[in-house]
């Protein structure tokens, strides 16, 4: 029984500096930056590693030409690879704090590259 209640008290503390780690992690992943381009550069998306844009660059011959479509299909592009940058910063932040606290947790691995890869079915 007292086994188990140290069990208990050891996983409790490991949850507190989980949720500690985690702050500090969110906290890193908002100061840290990633980009997406398409076009060859002439749109650009700047982003946190939490996913929030913050700021959209585009050629101003794009706009000079008036190329809505080229806008239209390049913008997503330049999005969704910056997205790509923010997952794998949000996965190698919690690999690394899954090791850093030696977290056995089954399955994890799995579910990161899920994550990573884009891919969310269970």
């Amino acid at each position: 029984m007292f086994k188990q209640i140290g069990q208990l008290s050891q996983l409790i503390r490991q949850a507190q500096e989980m949720g500690g780690k985690f702050q500090e992690i969110n906290e890193r992943l908002k100061r840290h930056r990633v980009t997406g381009a398409s076009g060859g550069g002439l749109v650009e998306v700047e982003m946190t590693g939490t996913g929030e844009v913050v700021r959209l660059t585009i050629d101003p011959m794009l706009i000079e030409r008036r190329e809505h479509e080229m806008l239209e299909d390049l913008i997503p592009a330049a999005v969704n690879q910056a997205q790509g940058k923010a997952k794998q910063c949000f996965v190698d932040a919690i690999k690394e704090l899954a090791g850093g606290l030696n977290l056995q947790l089954p399955g994890l691995n799995e579910a990161l590259s899920q994550l990573a890869n884009g891919n969310t079915d269970p």
